[in-house]
């Protein structure tokens, strides 16, 4: 066939193929070069930041004790119906492993575990476990039941059997004062052993208080250092950003000294006759309040600057050129422009705030505690890792629920203004 009979369309077909694969390939290898670019900081993220996270949500559901010192006794009770009294193998094979795993640090955690879904029961095993090993050719249920009555109760082998699996929401439940009853179903906490929803309350109400009193305080610091001048508002800056460079725990106890009944604040009401006796300024939610927005302040001034720093003049004086008052076009005009630097503020300090441990527990007293006091015992004195955990992935969660209402909500009023 000669060229002249080919469409006029052919000749640059080929040139074209070849030019959409070579960019088709730049581009592979620049999304190759900008993902190996990243891969550090990906693989740091996922190591310093992500596998923690995981370990602690898996932390909050594990429930390793009981199914590792108890497998025989456990693999008898799963085909158990519950109705009645396990079957004697059930009895014979809970006395070897207890006589296997005697003296052992096995023994006290299962005990442990089994002692937190009642009370009661690590005194039972480790009672029945002292008395092992039975006698050769001994009935392991008569036995069992001679040393204490309370193997003759159903409600024993039920706990045995529910605390048997690998994992457990028991600990996220009590994080919320729920529990699951023999049948499986959800209740109530008793109002007498209901603490952590309280403390839940408390933690948020603070958090709350203290975001508003920063916002109040440092919304008119940041429209100051916005307005001034450079060079005024950069020493301006200094000071705000000084409290960055004193430790947490030397502020907490300087605020000790100054709020103290003999200490400068109160030495100053009285001298101004503001007071006739020193207030009570000290191990009290007063204390934790001063203490907490002296220390969280910046974290709201510094998103409020960025974002008013970037508001021209232009609008104000527009507002006001066209006969609108001061304070309504401040308030009209320039006061929702700042909206986003009051949300990530206010967001950034109340996050900060609810995972605050230090301040209150020195300058608060009992009544002033907060979730993470509590994350500091389980970990610390009880070792108890799984309601640590539980507690700790509250209130991570309600952490995450605040972000992502903040950034639904945010994100909704500022679509018109980008359009």
């Amino acid at each position: 066939m000669s060229t002249d009979t080919l469409p006029l369309d052919a000749a640059p077909t080929e040139p074209v193929v070849g030019l959409k694969q070579r960019l088709r390939r730049a581009e592979r290898r620049r999304k190759l070069l900008y993902g190996a670019l990243i891969l550090p900081l990906a693989l740091f993220l996922a190591i310093a930041f992500i596998w923690p996270i995981a370990a602690l949500l898996k932390r909050s559901v594990d429930n390793p004790e009981v199914h590792g010192a108890l497998p025989q006794t456990l693999a008898v009770l799963k085909h158990w119906s519950g109705d009645e009294l396990p079957p004697a193998e059930a009895y014979a094979a809970l006395a070897s492993e207890l006589t296997a795993i005697r003296g052992t640090p096995e023994l006290g955690a299962a005990a442990k575990r089994l002692n937190r879904e009642t009370p009661g029961y690590r005194s039972l095993i480790m009672k029945t476990a002292r008395k092992m090993p039975l006698a050769e050719g001994v009935d392991a249920q008569g036995a069992l039941m001679t040393i204490d009555s309370r193997w003759s109760d159903v409600d024993i082998w039920h706990t045995i059997k529910r605390t048997g699996t690998p994992y457990t929401a028991f600990y996220m439940l009590s994080a919320l004062d729920l529990s699951m009853d023999a049948d499986g179903s959800l209740s109530a906490t008793p109002p007498e052993e209901s603490i952590y929803l309280d403390i839940l309350g408390r933690t948020f109400w603070m958090s709350l208080i203290v975001a508003g009193c920063c916002l109040l305080l440092g919304f008119p610091v940041a429209y100051l250092m916005a307005t001034l001048p450079q060079g005024k508002s950069n020493s301006l800056m200094i000071f705000v950003l000084l409290p960055f460079w004193t430790s947490v725990l030397v502020r907490v106890a300087a605020w000790i000294v100054l709020l103290q009944n003999d200490g400068l604040v109160n030495q100053a009401l009285m001298a101004l006759g503001l007071t006739d006796a020193p207030l009570q300024l000290v191990f009290n939610r007063v204390g934790v309040y001063i203490a907490m927005v002296h220390i969280l302040l910046p974290f709201m001034v510094l998103p409020l600057y960025s974002v008013m720093k970037g508001i021209s003049p232009v609008y104000m004086r527009a507002a006001l050129s066209l006969g609108c008052p001061p304070f309504k076009s401040f308030w009209k005009v320039y006061f929702p422009q700042t909206l986003p630097g009051i949300g990530a503020g206010t967001l950034l300090v109340f996050i900060i705030c609810m995972g605050y441990y230090i301040t209150p527990a020195l300058l608060g007293s009992p009544k002033e505690q907060m979730v993470s006091y509590f994350i500091a015992f389980y970990t610390n004195q009880t070792i108890n890792w799984g309601m640590a955990a539980a507690l700790s992935a509250v209130l991570l969660a309600a952490t995450l629920v605040l972000y992502v209402f903040y950034a639904r909500r945010l994100g909704t009023s500022q679509a018109p203004a980008g359009r």
